[in-house]
């Protein structure tokens, strides 16, 4: 007995000294790095995940051990080790195959839902614009003018306007407009090309130290495709003279090292309005991708947009219910606008020593904005109407860069991410007018050049102990204010100065393979308008956003996942929108906190369904209760629907939303009235052509996408009234498309 226990022990040191680390790299079959892939050792146990490289460690493993290799979206791999592989390190490519939620591993991410996602937007492609930003669960939008403004944003309570609490970014360049002529943190992303869209990143709450400005509610970053796998030309017809056409070209296919695409999108179309809208949009976007060395790579994106409409505005409930006009109709039709937006963006990434990488961008952005509404009719001018001009002419510059490195401290793994970004905007005759038919002005309101500047810095650590992770960060911003008034007798540069900083700590506990916890804490915060800082001298140039989350992810059943989140948000300032001048104003302090739940379950292999709900308290801490309500703040939001996919060349969905009743003013005697909208599609594929039936609002319901509590009088009447002014939402609308891969 004495010696077989001595042969034993002698065998399991031999086994343990000749085991050995495997390194490697998993791609796909472009050469992209895959991140978090997820690599088990069936023998010995071990597990890892891939890097933002593709890159991953794996311990305790020894010639002839397999090793399994998955992720979402790719078929799974297994690999028998061999010598070489122990010395040499592997690479291993995986090819694409149908997302399976059973297949979903929750790995040790602090924002694991984003895996979840990715689900989403593989089982429900998005086509349009709008589409783009209902992909983060709990996110809802209203569109004031068919398209041609950027949508108003709920998220969490928050009635975000266009932007003013919510941070949005493409492949690290910047959306929102700080000190925008129509209204702070305004983030138009209708230069995006829908299809070109390869992951959606998102976190709720101002818990990331790589999010800065108007990280309050969220955040959201879209990554476009750095290739594509087949040329696509698509056609839509629809309703009301819509009109969508798309080319997306592969132009350098049999490269190995090297990607390249464009995207040409063009949209027209009148709207269900009874004044055609005449809305088009041109979108163009470029992409090159190549990798130095095999290993470094960088990227270069161009793209223009340019759009054009005019719109029928806000209007009264009083005069549809007096049967003056109809729900499509207008009181001043000669409303509408025009924008542009031109960008270049430059995307380095290298691989350093010890394991560690380097990424970067540099961008720079053109924008042009030109705006007429009318939102109060006759109230301030009875006799030429309160149409307003709000224009803008911009410039932006930029960059971000950031090394992240991982260590291991014995039994403690850690990773840090350190990183700085300069944002530089020039804007020039940042203008609000007075105006009569879009061609006279009558009065020049505003008028002034702005030149804004932030820096910042951060550090991130990631410490995986075991079953938990523990991620505290920090963030500094400084920024710099100017403005020359051009309606000032005497020229004057005014200009202020800020810094802040803002710490994060999150928590993460993954109990088991299917069951996560999460705790996370941290402030955040937005900018004011630099024309409110300097002409008002106001104290609050940076206000705070204090926030806490406790919730996890849990897959009870291998084809069930369930999230849940209570959450709660101290903001030290709103921002109130002013109908009858068009402009955001800084109000006062307030509160949040609410209950996110979200399920994802896939009934076969082709049938999906996905669903997320937001119950929400908002209110004011600077005035008394009754008085207290936060207009347009959602109380209960609702998202979802069921897909199918690759069900014989069938595929499909319907999705619907529901937003509550919600107060449009501060005592809740004017109330915005909710909502309920389902819209279907099904698409029927054959070879290379792909035939698509989309209906928006199926059952035609009658809906009031955006609305405002404004005081306006109208040409005839003596005196003002407040109420809702509403923009109708879209009745039924039918629209075929016809697209051809090759």
């Amino acid at each position: 007995m004495r010696n077989q226990i001595i042969i034993f022990l002698a065998f399991t040191l031999c086994i343990k000294g000749f085991s050995q680390e495997l390194k490697g790299k998993i791609i796909d079959q472009f050469n992209e790095p895959l991140e978090n892939v997820y690599v088990v050792n069936e023998i010995s146990n071990t597990h890892t995940h891939t890097d933002e490289n593709g890159s991953f460690k794996i311990d305790n493993t020894t010639v002839s051990n397999t090793i399994q290799i998955s992720i979402l979206g790719y078929a799974k791999k297994k690999i028998t080790v061999s010598n070489q592989h122990l010395q040499n390190g592997i690479i291993i490519t995986l090819k694409t195959k149908i997302f399976q939620l059973d297949e979903l591993v929750l790995r040790k991410e602090i924002n694991a839902l984003q895996t979840i996602s990715r689900i989403d937007l593989a089982l429900n492609p998005v086509n349009n614009s709008q589409e783009i930003l209902r992909k983060v669960p709990g996110l809802f939008i209203g569109q004031h003018a068919g398209g041609g403004k950027a949508e108003q944003i709920f998220l969490r309570g928050f009635d975000i306007d266009h932007g003013t609490d919510i941070t949005l970014s493409v492949d690290g360049m910047p959306i929102n407009m700080v000190s925008h002529a129509h209204g702070q943190g305004y983030s138009d992303l209708h230069f995006v090309i829908p299809e070109t869209i390869q992951k959606i990143n998102f976190g709720k709450g101002p818990y990331y130290a790589n999010q800065g400005d108007f990280n309050t509610a969220g955040y959201v970053d879209f990554s476009t495709k750095s290739y594509i796998n087949n040329n696509t030309i698509s056609l839509g017809f629809g309703d009301f003279n819509t009109i969508r056409t798309l080319g997306m070209f592969n132009l350098l296919a049999n490269k190995k090292n090297e990607n390249a695409y464009v995207a040409v999108e063009y949209i027209e179309t009148d709207g269900a309005f009874e004044s055609p809208q005449n809305f088009n949009r041109l979108n163009i976007f470029g992409k090159y991708s190549a990798f130095l060395n095999g290993k470094d790579r960088v990227t270069l994106t161009a793209s223009h947009f340019t759009s054009t409409w005019d719109a029928s505005g806000q209007i009264p409930e009083r005069e549809v219910n007096n049967g003056n006009i109809t729900r499509f109709g207008a009181i001043d039709d000669t409303e509408g606008g025009v924008t542009s937006r031109t960008n270049f963006n430059v995307q380095f990434h290298k691989t350093l020593a010890n394991e560690s990488f380097f990424e970067s961008n540099v961008f720079y952005s053109n924008y042009n904005f030109e705006l007429y509404s009318n939102f109060t009719f006759f109230l301030e001018d009875p006799l030429n109407g309160d149409q307003i001009k709000q224009f803008e002419n911009r410039d932006i510059f930029g960059m971000n860069a950031q090394i992240i490195n991982t260590k291991n401290y014995g039994n403690v793994e850690a990773k840090f991410t350190k990183g700085i970004g300069l944002r530089h905007d020039l804007i020039n005759n940042n203008e609000l007018s007075h105006t009569k038919n879009r061609r006279e002005v009558l009065n020049t309101i505003q008028l002034g050049d702005v030149k804004q500047t932030n820096m910042y810095a951060f550090f991130n650590s990631e410490f995986e102990i075991g079953k938990f992770k523990i991620s505290p960060s920090l963030r500094i911003d400084y920024f710099k204010f100017l403005y020359n008034d051009a309606l000032s007798t005497n020229y004057q540069t005014l200009s202020k100065t800020a810094t802040t900083a803002n710490p994060n700590l999150n928590f993460l506990y993954t109990q088991k393979d299917n069951l996560q916890w999460f705790l996370k804490s941290g402030i955040g915060f937005h900018s004011n308008d630099a024309r409110v800082i300097l002409q008002q001298n106001t104290d609050k140039i940076l206000p705070r956003a204090y926030g806490l989350d406790f919730g996890n992810i849990w897959k009870p059943t291998k084809n069930l996942v369930l999230n849940t989140a209570i959450w709660y948000l101290l903001s030290e300032e709103e921002f109130v929108y002013v109908g009858d001048a068009g402009i955001i104003e800084p109000s006062g302090e307030s509160e949040r906190y609410g209950l996110d739940l979200g399920i994802r379950y896939q009934f076969t292999d082709w049938l999906y369904l996905d669903t997320d709900a937001t119950l929400t308290k908002a209110r004011s801490l600077e005035n008394s209760a009754g008085q207290d309500y936060i207009p347009l703040a959602p109380s209960f939001t609702m998202a979802g629907g069921l897909s199918f996919n690759n069900l014989g060349n069938f595929s499909g969905g319907i999705r619907y939303r529901f937003i509550d009743d919600r107060p449009a003013n501060e005592d809740n005697s004017i109330i915005a009235e909710g909502y309920l909208v389902s819209d279907f599609n099904i698409n029927y594929k054959m070879n290379d052509i792909t035939f698509g039936i989309a209906i928006e609002n199926i059952f035609d319901v009658s809906w009031n996408e955006t609305q405002f509590a404004t005081e306006s009088r109208l040409q005839n009447e003596l005196a003002s009234v407040e109420e809702i002014h509403f923009t109708p939402g879209t009745p039924f609308f039918a629209k075929a498309t016809i697209s051809y891969r090759f």
